[in-house]
């Protein structure tokens, strides 16, 4: 049976570790960042964490159910990272294609624990407050409820799926990764076009993009495939907003 969690106002209250420090769920997922980044997902143990802290590993249940609520902690985070202080211009377009780079960026800052967590659904609050604001960027741009669900779905799925996708690339050992980087501009750039015309032909310019995340390519032509579905529906037809109501005076996001 999973032990009870101690509220916050009474963990503010109990004593230091034997190092002084005070824990929090802050400071926990904080140091968890930490350990993913320097031992990767198998090095993220209770009882690796606790030595982190100075404290028994018993004490994290306290703060968290198990590991793997602490790993939804993580993903939350990493939301809370990546639009803390963002703003809405009153630009749908403009104002997505920020909120993407932002979330993606966030993500590949920290690929060991991107790769936990774009998967996973935390139903925290910085995960609540960007699905908010994405879908109210959307409502007031014009789009109808279901083309609005539709869009964000995609939006989202992708944003996380290149994410996870460019995370798997930059964990991989440093020879690997040169490996593959040098693969374009040996393999791919030495075939005859005889045999492969469009690759031979293409080589040049596959030995520079190939290196790169395709995620900035995929995020705007899902917005140009939203916003020429927005005017066709007669929603709007530039960047601002359309159909909804009045946008409100901006606010940080998360």
């Amino acid at each position: 049976m999973p032990k009870p969690v101690v509220p916050e106002e009474k963990r503010r209250r109990r004593r230091p570790t034997r190092a002084g420090t005070v824990l929090s769920e802050e400071l926990i997922v904080d140091t968890a960042l930490r350990l993913l980044r320097e031992h990767g997902s198998t090095g993220l143990t209770a009882r690796r964490l606790g030595l982190a802290l100075d404290c028994d590993p018993s004490t994290l249940y306290r703060y968290f159910r198990g590991m793997d609520e602490l790993t939804l902690a993580i993903g939350d985070a990493l939301i809370g990272q990546a639009l803390g202080g963002w703003r809405p211009t009153g630009r749908w377009r403009a104002d997505l294609h920020a909120v993407g780079l932002r979330i993606h960026a966030a993500y590949v800052a920290h690929p060991q624990a991107a790769q936990l967590t774009a998967s996973r659904v935390t139903g925290r609050a910085n995960e609540l407050a960007a699905d908010e604001a994405v879908l109210d960027v959307l409502r007031r741009a014009g789009f109808p409820l279901p083309e609005t669900v539709r869009v964000y779905h995609a939006f989202i799925d992708q944003t996380l799926a290149f994410a996870a996708l460019d995370a798997a690339s930059l964990t991989l050992p440093r020879a690997s990764q040169r490996a593959d980087e040098a693969m374009w501009r040996s393999t791919y750039a030495r075939l005859p076009a005889a045999t492969h015309p469009r690759i031979a032909e293409a080589a040049p310019l596959l030995a520079t993009r190939m290196v790169t995340s395709a995620y900035p390519t995929a995020l705007e032509m899902l917005l140009d495939s939203a916003q020429a579905r927005l005017e066709a529906l007669g929603g709007g037809d530039g960047d601002g907003y359309g159909g909804g109501a009045a946008v409100p005076t901006a606010r940080p996001c998360c």
